[in-house]
């Protein structure tokens, strides 16, 4: 038998078996945990009492959520969330305990997610287009810690950049961004545009960056942030902080054509 808890307190197994189906079970239970962190974080807390058994937090598709015991069969009908939050709550300022908490339930989201994926048969391109548009949400840690809002505005901003494109010219993302950092990027000449066309490089991937906004630098990982310079190498179309790779923005005015430190090792004559 399947544990309630797993499918919402419902009678009958939830088993989602198409994508859609299956985001929408994310959502569900993304949104009930997020419920629990957030609004009813005082009840939550109260629940997470360190003097009782192992305790998880489970999300359901009905959005709401759970404090409680793993389940009893082995191996349980969904993959089991993180155990034991309630032990960490008196050791750990609150606002830890949640993020950390936070960071265990989207890795759980994650793993029920492609438990479906995978026990339904998912091929790579519906694997793919279910990560997509899970990627498309901010995690609960970003929604807890507070760094959500700073990343809808930026990937408004993308969003509505990448719109007005059109998917034969989606090689224009820099200039696009450059929009955001007007005095920060410089433009990258048409003619190396053409160049990486022909490449073999994965438009759909390019075009889901535009839309996520959550480009990393190449040198540190960092995320990037709207106050910092960067600059994007036009050979591996890679973007970096500008400290990173010691280009500044007065520098940057003066290049037609960077290469990052990586490609100018690479494509250097002996």
């Amino acid at each position: 038998m399947c544990n309630s808890k797993m499918e919402g307190g419902g009678a009958t197994p939830y088993n989602p078996r198409t994508v859609e189906e299956v985001f929408r079970d994310f959502k569900g239970r993304r949104a009930g945990m997020i419920r629990a962190l957030t609004t009813d974080v005082e009840e939550f807390y109260h629940q997470c009492d360190p003097e009782k058994e192992n305790l998880c937090l489970y999300g359901f598709p009905s959005e709401q959520w759970e404090v409680n015991l793993p389940a009893e069969e082995v191996p349980p009908e969904l993959p089991e969330p993180a155990l034991g939050i309630n032990f960490a709550r008196d050791g750990m300022q609150e606002k830890d305990w949640l993020s950390l908490v936070a960071v265990h339930s989207d890795a759980w989201l994650l793993s029920v997610a492609f438990y479906f994926g995978a026990r339904f048969g998912f091929d790579k391109a519906d694997r793919k287009r279910l990560f997509n548009m899970i990627n498309d949400l901010p995690t609960i840690f970003e929604v807890v810690s507070g760094t959500a809002k700073k990343a809808q505005k930026e990937k408004t901003v993308v969003s509505n950049h990448s719109s007005t494109k059109s998917k034969s010219n989606s090689k224009m993302r820099e200039p696009e961004l450059q929009g955001k950092y007007p005095k920060q990027q410089p433009p990258a000449p048409p003619s190396l545009k053409d160049e990486d066309e022909g490449m073999g490089l994965d438009m759909d991937d390019e075009d889901e960056e535009d839309e996520h906004g959550e480009t990393l630098c190449g040198a540190c990982g960092e995320n990037y942030a709207s106050d910092e310079f960067w600059i994007c190498c036009d050979i591996c179309e890679k973007w970096f902080h500008g400290k990173c790779v010691k280009i500044t923005p007065a520098r940057a005015e003066h290049i037609k054509q960077y290469k990052c430190p990586s490609c100018s090792n690479k494509r250097a004559r002996p």
